[in-house]
């Protein structure tokens, strides 16, 4: 796993980036910026601490898939930290396998700081080695995404 790390500034008080940014009082936020990495993108589950998430799309076949994740922490407005444990095939959560290997223990980590109300939003995540172009390429595009949505 590679570590990598991505920043965006946004002119919004951290309330309002950080409930965009997962969608709390309105899911579609999330949906929009993360619609970059999957137009169908969403989730299934709570973003409180210990929760299990599904992170998931549909695919070209129409089948779910996705990340199988814990909510390993989560302080509202200033960090959330999320453990990838499993992939979602067709459907099917998977735990356990060589292709469950090469993203399990993963984490996915978002710092909020906000100055005279703008809001930086730190996120620190784990990428295999074949995912490293598509995460530099696509993650600072949906960052911009969500600045847009916070920002309007």
């Amino acid at each position: 796993m590679k570590k990598l790390q991505f920043k965006v500034k946004i002119n919004a008080p951290v309330i309002k980036v950080y409930d965009v940014m997962l969608g709390i009082s309105n899911k579609s936020n999330y949906e929009q910026w993360t619609a970059l990495f999957n137009p169908t993108s969403t989730y299934e589950g709570s973003w409180d601490k210990s929760s299990k998430m599904l992170f998931i799309g549909t695919d070209e076949k129409g089948e779910k898939g996705g990340m199988v994740s814990e909510i390993v922490e989560n302080i509202p407005n200033n960090f959330i930290s999320i453990k990838h444990i499993g992939i979602l095939v067709a459907g099917k959560e998977i735990t356990e396998g060589p292709e469950v290997e090469k993203w399990a223990n993963g984490f996915e980590n978002y710092t909020f700081e906000e100055n005279n109300g703008t809001t930086t939003v730190t996120v620190d995540l784990d990428s295999t080695e074949d995912f490293l172009d598509y995460m530099n390429d696509t993650y600072p595009k949906a960052l911009d995404k969500l600045k847009e949505i916070c920002e309007q």
